[in-house]
């Protein structure tokens, strides 16, 4: 999710600056003709683009940093089980069974 919040926002980047640098007064985008309410509609399209990638990158972000926390405590719940366990086995003693 990272990446793809990441793509987005350099792809509404790069169409923003291209309207910006490229058109030069006329009405033209990227070589393509178009209208000033059809460049206006594509730096809208770029800036939602730009805020939906910024939104994806940052619960990307979130979700990894859930997911890590989650495993580190499953990590420290698990050494505590094992040495819990270790330590009925060794007050039981050699000569009882195990079930």
């Amino acid at each position: 999710m990272v990446i793809l919040g990441l793509l987005l926002i350099i792809l509404g980047a790069i169409a923003i600056l291209s309207a910006i640098f490229v058109s030069e007064g006329t009405a033209e985008l990227l070589g393509i003709d178009m209208s000033s309410l059809a460049i206006f509609l594509v730096g809208v399209a770029a800036g939602a683009a730009i805020l939906w990638g910024y939104s994806i990158l940052k619960w990307g972000t979130r979700r990894g940093i859930e997911h890590r926390r989650e495993r580190k405590k499953l990590n420290q719940l698990s050494t505590k089980l094992e040495e819990v366990e270790a330590e009925r086995r060794a007050e039981r003693g050699p000569d009882e069974r195990t079930s």
